[in-house]
């Protein structure tokens, strides 16, 4: 006799090896401005706008030199853009708004690289960075301190007159003459120091934005030379007025 043995169907499903082992893969959040790509384009963008502050900002101060009048109309220009289509220092104070969130949206770029290479590289190189490597890093991380802390003082000074001699209520031309007098030389050398780290950290900042934009392949020297040579024209530009006056101009 022939026993017969039904065997029954399988109800467990059978998961392969090669699919059990393989790790998921945790999905990118953040869209374009969560990547480098997204990061390196916010500094790209808010850099320029920067710069063509600066640049604005320096062609506006010189005006000292054709005389207090002219620069106080310069101010006074500043104050009245729009006018009377919108109230008094409404534009101005768009532009101020754009350039601030322009600094917060670099620092916040700049640092979120930053973290990500160091993610990138958990493990230090077992050959110590070259001198200009590190050179860069320092001016880069404690030039934009600098800066930041000498804005501050800046507008204390110049611009709401809280630490001006004049006071708010004086012209813009006489807190100009004022700030850098003979007995504050100690604040026109503040100010040399903070227009040098704005230098390098211009310089540092075009010739990085040029490797951005993929234009540094074939050019590097005549582009290396260009940033440096916009980062001298607008940190002499800026020198110009206070050492001028420190040294008898405006009496």
């Amino acid at each position: 006799m022939t026993a017969t043995i039904e065997r029954g169907s399988a109800t467990a499903p059978v998961t392969s090896p090669a699919k059990a082992s393989q790790p998921s893969t945790p999905k990118k959040t953040g869209g374009f401005l969560g990547s480098s790509n997204g990061k390196k384009v916010v500094m790209a963008v808010t850099g320029a706008i920067m710069v063509g502050f600066l640049a604005l900002h320096m062609l506006g101060n010189l005006k000292i030199f054709l005389g207090n009048d002219s620069f106080n109309e310069y101010a006074h220009a500043l104050r009245t853009l729009g006018e009377p289509l919108v109230p008094y220092r409404t534009v101005l104070t768009v532009l101020e708004a754009i350039l601030l969130i322009s600094v917060v949206l670099h620092m916040w770029a700049a640092i979120s690289l930053a973290r990500r290479a160091g993610r990138a590289r958990p493990v230090k190189y077992v050959a110590k960075k070259s001198q200009a490597q590190g050179y860069t890093t320092h001016i880069m991380r404690w030039g934009g301190v600098t800066i930041a802390l000498y804005l501050v003082w800046h507008l204390l000074d110049l611009t709401f007159g809280v630490v001006n001699p004049k006071g708010f209520d004086s012209s813009p031309a006489d807190r100009m003459i004022a700030g850098f007098q003979p007995e504050r030389w100690w604040v026109t050398l503040i100010y040399v120091i903070a227009l040098v780290m704005v230098g390098l950290h211009l310089r540092h900042g075009l010739w990085s934005g040029f490797q951005t934009l993929g234009w540094a392949k074939d050019r590097q020297r005549t582009l290396k030379l260009a940033a440096g040579a916009v980062s001298a024209v607008i940190v002499l530009g800026f020198l110009a007025p206070p050492i001028a006056i420190m040294i008898g101009f405006g009496k």
